[in-house]
């Protein structure tokens, strides 16, 4: 079990870091935001050839990274919303229990369809090399889609994180 809570660990290192990738996106996305607004509601003059579209698109990828890249910590730091009408009133066992069904039952199963499904749909994106609907806007639409199977991974590694504490708990 030492072992294993040793990966479980080396997991939680790797979330935090990548979790501190996804803050700087959420920094960017600020600035972002604030240049938008200044430069369209002052009538200040956009610089660096950046057009609205374009500083939208970059907004909206700013922020798809953000979540993608901090929810498997904001799931491990319990950060989480949860719904805790009955499960306050466990017993410690009884709510390690309950997490582990939940892992096992919901969350990985969850997180394997559903990066299975994203990792495909990223695939075709970037094999038909896949641009913005807009003429202006951003290229490379697979980067941004690649945003999703990882969420599902790094959800995936909390959850098996979460499970080896739980069933070491247990």
């Amino acid at each position: 079990m030492d072992r294993l809570l040793r990966f479980s660990a080396g997991i939680d290192r790797l979330l935090g870091r990548i979790a501190k990738i996804g803050g700087w996106c959420g920094f960017i996305l600020i600035v972002l935001v604030m240049y938008d607004v200044v430069t369209r509601y002052l009538g200040v003059p956009r610089g660096f050839g950046v057009n609205a579209t374009q500083l939208q698109e970059a907004e909206y990828w700013a922020h798809t990274f953000l979540f993608a890249l901090v929810i498997g910590y904001a799931y491990r730091r319990q950060a989480h919303v949860r719904i805790d009408l009955l499960r306050d009133r466990l017993s410690l066992k009884s709510k390690y229990a309950l997490e582990i069904f939940g892992i096992l039952a919901f969350l990985l199963p969850y997180c394997f369809i559903a990066f299975y499904f994203t990792f495909d749909y990223t695939l075709r994106s970037f094999n038909e090399h896949e641009v913005s609907k807009s003429i202006i806007g951003i290229g490379n639409i697979w980067i941004l889609k690649a945003t999703m199977p990882t969420l599902y991974a790094l959800l995936g590694l909390a959850g098996i994180s979460q499970l080896i504490k739980a069933v070491a708990g247990f």
